[in-house]
């Protein structure tokens, strides 16, 4: 498959894209100044997105859906006995933040204001040619929140990190892609906490064995309730295609 060429596949009705290179795919409309809305998709999101009407639309509208979680990728091996690789939203905001050229401009929108400052820290050291021009919290109200629109709006950065969970931050990029119409908009959730080292990943071993929601139940036990998800969204994609069929 060329690395300008997307595969549209579909987990239980919602978009899914397939490709070999994805940031390939996404450094293409940037160089043609296309719009772009990026979505990482894992099994809670599809579960939310069964109940909210608001959510399935901005996912079937977005420009590029990728396989994030490890419940993605066993749908596609054990329903439809197809190998789709999942690719982490985390993976894929790091290796396009890799491949930037300098002139392009970055923006973070996010986290605490300690996470966001330290995230952009964290990659000004790993990447001194990064142009990151505006670094903001996702807690701004008021004046500091109508000034970083307005920064949007007058600075016209070619990537936007947004940084505020599912499915607020989808919500947020939909409300707002109309100020930087030719920049490439990524929903990168908890990626913030990870580069300010405030929370960590799951050992590669893990991750190799779709365990990764386990590492991150031990990290954070109040997720319990949302891990419940992912029963329901194996049971959901059984019931889906044994009635499509």
């Amino acid at each position: 498959m060329l690395a300008d060429r997307l595969e549209r596949l579909s987990v239980m009705g919602l978009p899914v894209h397939q490709s070999q290179d994805y940031v390939g795919w996404l450094l293409g409309r940037l160089r043609h100044r296309q719009s772009t809305h990026v979505v990482t998709l894992n099994a809670e999101m599809c579960m939310q997105a069964r109940q909210n009407a608001e959510l399935n639309r901005l996912i079937q509208n977005a420009d590029l859906v990728i396989p994030d979680g490890a419940g993605i990728e066993l749908y596609f091996r054990g329903l439809q006995r197809r190998l789709v690789k999942r690719c982490p939203g985390i993976e894929l905001a790091a290796e396009l933040l890799e491949r930037l050229e300098p002139g392009h401009k970055v923006v973070f929108y996010g986290g605490t204001p300690e996470v966001s400052q330290t995230a952009a820290q964290f990659w000004q050291r790993q990447r001194p040619a990064l142009n990151l021009v505006a670094v903001q919290h996702g807690y701004a109200a008021g004046p500091d929140l109508s000034h970083f629109l307005e920064q949007l709006r007058r600075l016209q950065p070619d990537v936007i990190f947004v940084g505020l969970g599912v499915p607020r931050q989808e919500r947020w990029i939909d409300a707002h892609r109309q100020l930087c119409p030719q920049a490439t908009w990524v929903g990168i959730g908890g990626s913030f906490d990870i580069w300010a080292g405030v929370k960590t990943r799951a050992p590669r071993w893990m991750c190799d064995r779709h365990l990764e929601w386990l590492y991150r139940l031990y990290q954070e036990p109040w997720r319990w309730r949302r891990m419940l998800a992912l029963p329901q969204f194996a049971w959901s994609a059984v019931l889906y295609q044994w009635r499509k069929r």
